[in-house]
């Protein structure tokens, strides 16, 4: 009997220990952190063996196949240990693929795809479509296969996910932007994350479709050096030679594979960057065979995405913005570009080798203070102090929040976009804005106990 090993016993990884036991593999299941009950209580319902606080050597590196949580480095001691034994290792979406026949729309890109994923998800799901969510978000792609099938799958994938990819085939890939961010993890090398993105094109042919961002200088230099099988679908926030969606007079047009327009206006997600996501979504629409009426519907009445731009309300006149979903200089930047009063902007966190240069222009232009929240809050001193703005050093959000209170008036914005990952001072991202929005309740709640 094939033994498959998984490490990482979290979403991902119980979703895959639980097909591959269900397809007749011996399944062990190793993870370095503790495990959540949930989780363990999948892997004893299943028999699936499972460790957790260590990895038993003996145990793991006698395995077949490996299939690797994307959060594990190609550094960690362990996978080292594996490719010196030659043992395979790949992602929880490349083993779960084997396993289904279903149509793959696939999203992938630095900014933007939860909710460019989510925007498609629901455009297919309003037309009937037989879907799963998956990937980053939803459910794991091997556990729907397991034990609830769908004809299509929506899947949002990391660059992480990409690299532990090999024979995986999307039907149609959606590439939004290419910049810097994770380069922790690719030898703060940008071509190295550059290259990786590109992996969602691997194995695709003529009868695929390939969608990007056609006004992305990476992107270009990238197709230049990676032969795409697949029908290339470009979009640009202009008409351009060859793009085949874009903006013209204010209306969203797209040229293939079916004409189709709606007016910017009545399209539910505002911003620049919103157009992007707009416009990549409903190319994946079109060329999924979505009705037109369906798609303007769906392009309108989209609710978004939680911690991505999401209003969690007003305090004396004071609107407080959740964008905990920007971890990276790129998202930051697009959610001030969308800022149109005085900004108190909240940055801070792990640092990924960011540069933070591009947001000093726009920073000058929208805020009129910075909240540093992060265990260390050196490099934020050192790259925005100089612009001479207020500022204030915080390591909770609670800290983070009274300063914000402190420093807004009424008809200022007080934006959670951080730049940086989460896990110095949180769980994870979701931690972090869940914290936020909390802390915007207790403020009303203060504010209506006065009155």
């Amino acid at each position: 009997m094939k033994r498959i090993v998984i490490l990482g016993a979290a979403e991902s990884g119980v979703g895959a220990a639980v097909l591959a036991k269900q397809k007749g593999f011996d399944v062990f299941v190793s993870d370095m952190s503790a495990i959540k009950p949930v989780y363990k209580d999948m892997l004893d319902g299943h028999g699936i063996a499972w460790e957790e606080g260590h990895h038993t050597e003996e145990k793991i590196l006698n395995a077949d196949e490996i299939i690797k949580s994307p959060g594990i480095p190609k550094e960690a001691p362990m996978i080292r240990k594996a490719v010196a034994k030659h043992i395979p290792i790949i992602s929880e979406i490349e083993f779960a693929a084997r396993y289904t026949t279903a149509k793959m729309i696939c999203i992938t890109g630095s900014n933007g795809k939860t909710t460019t994923t989510s925007l498609i998800y629901h455009i297919y799901k309003a037309a009937g479509y037989d879907v799963g969510l998956a990937g980053n978000i939803g459910h794991s792609l091997a556990l729907q296969v397991a034990e609830s099938p769908h004809a299509y799958y929506v899947i949002e994938l990391s660059s992480f996910q990409l690299d532990d990819m090999y024979d995986f085939h999307a039907d149609i890939a959606v590439l939004l932007n290419i910049t810097p961010d994770h380069l922790d993890r690719y030898d703060f090398k940008f071509e190295n994350y550059a290259d990786a993105k590109m992996r969602i094109t691997r194995n695709q042919t003529k009868a695929d479709a390939f969608i990007f961002w056609n006004d992305d200088p990476v992107i270009r230099e990238e197709l230049q050096k990676v032969q795409v099988g697949a029908t290339l679908y470009p979009f640009a926030e202009n008409k351009e030679a060859g793009t085949v969606g874009y903006i013209e007079n204010g209306v969203y047009k797209l040229r293939l594979p079916h004409p189709f327009e709606i007016d910017v206006q009545s399209l539910s997600l505002k911003g620049k960057h919103n157009l992007y996501n707009s416009l990549a979504a409903g190319l994946a629409a079109n060329i999924g065979g979505i009705p037109d009426a369906v798609i303007r519907q769906g392009l309108a009445d989209f609710p978004g995405v939680e911690h991505r731009l999401e209003r969690a309300g007003t305090v004396n006149g004071v609107t407080y913005i959740n964008d905990s979903k920007a971890t990276n200089v790129d998202a930051c930047w697009y959610a001030l570009e969308s800022m149109t009063t005085p900004t108190i902007l909240i940055v801070g966190g792990k640092d990924k080798g960011n540069d933070y240069a591009p947001l000093k222009p726009l920073i000058q232009q929208k805020c009129k203070a910075l909240v540093y929240l992060g265990a260390d809050n050196a490099k934020l001193h050192d790259n925005f102090d100089c612009l001479g703005l207020p500022v204030r050093d915080t390591h909770s959000m609670r800290e983070c929040m009274e300063a914000c209170r402190e420093l807004a008036s009424v008809g200022d914005t007080v934006l959670l976009s951080p730049c940086c990952a989460s896990f110095d001072l949180f769980k994870n991202m979701e931690d972090r804005g869940e914290q936020f929005k909390n802390l915007v309740k207790d403020f009303q709640q203060q504010c209506s106990t006065r009155n």
